[in-house]
């Protein structure tokens, strides 16, 4: 007779509930954004990051709350499927976190308000949309657009033609995973397409760096190509893919995609994001990225 699985803390329930592995990409995100908007005011900066903190963790409890009826079918490794947690407690925090998350973000000026709320706006759309709509991805990219908007807004030059081009191309690496991992959980033929999409970030840093900084763009450009091969190599590489082990990996590279929108910052920079990738693939040791 197998014995029953010890019920962890609830503590760890809710890190595994909020993905928080993934955190470091939304600071990531945060601080690449605000870099990109001339950066500014370190207090506006920590504001926007804990309510882009909450609204990321509102996002990841709404998505199993939303779910629970489907995980206890086809996922039954998610908490509330295992009875670690009630689908009601799921629904107070997420609800809780959006709401907080979102009102931090007023206070930052119109901009970040209207992108706070469009960021809320995709979060609520795909976490209740995703598991019917075949380009769910394009909701998902949207979050991490705005969230970068979001962040450029904070800073003293405010959204500039750059930091669109960086949000866009951080939605098209982020749709590129999200399309890979809908694979993990809809079984059918895996497609090669959303690799182009994995690739923008190398175009726009070829784009954007002037002469100056053209071989450091180049050298983390193949630190990036490098990372995200060997990620996708565990799926389109083995007999069996590992899916899972391969979107983990291509999560934490959001950092790296990050750090190519900013080459051209002071040389003490690259150690902060190359950090915060450290951080997330050590995170991602202990609470699952996905």
């Amino acid at each position: 007779m197998t014995e029953p699985s010890s019920q962890p803390s609830h503590l760890r329930t809710l890190l595994i509930l909020g993905r928080t592995s993934n955190l470091p990409t939304v600071w990531s995100n945060c601080l690449a954004g605000w870099l990109i908007g001339g950066g500014g005011n370190w207090e506006r900066y920590i504001l926007l990051n804990l309510g882009a903190t909450l609204l990321y963790l509102g996002g990841m409890f709404l998505n199993d709350a939303v779910d629970a009826d489907w995980d206890r079918q086809h996922k039954n490794d998610r908490p509330i499927a295992r009875g670690h947690i009630s689908t009601r407690e799921v629904w107070n925090w997420s609800l809780g976190l959006l709401l907080v998350g979102s009102l931090m973000l007023v206070p930052l000026g119109t901009d970040t308000g209207i992108c706070g709320v469009l960021l809320l706006l995709f979060i609520v759309l795909y976490d209740v949309f995703h598991k019917g709509l075949s380009w769910s991805p394009v909701l998902m990219c949207l979050c991490r657009f705005f969230l970068i908007l979001a962040a450029a807004s904070v800073g003293v030059a405010g959204i500039t033609g750059l930091s669109v081009w960086s949000a866009t191309v951080m939605a098209c690496y982020v749709a590129g995973l999200s399309y890979l991992a809908r694979s993990e959980s809809i079984p059918g033929v895996l497609r090669y397409w959303p690799l182009v999409l994995l690739a923008a970030p190398v175009v726009l840093a070829f784009l954007i760096n002037d002469t100056s900084h053209q071989l450091t763009g180049l050298a983390f450009s193949l630190v990036l190509v490098a990372w995200v091969t060997w990620r996708l190599w565990f799926t389109y590489g083995h007999e069996k893919p590992m899916i899972g082990k391969t979107i983990s990996g291509l999560l934490a590279g959001i950092v790296l995609v990050d750090l190519l929108s900013v080459l051209g910052g002071p040389f003490p920079l690259p150690m902060v994001f190359i950090g915060l990738f450290g951080l997330a693939l050590l995170f991602q040791r202990h609470i699952p990225a996905t």
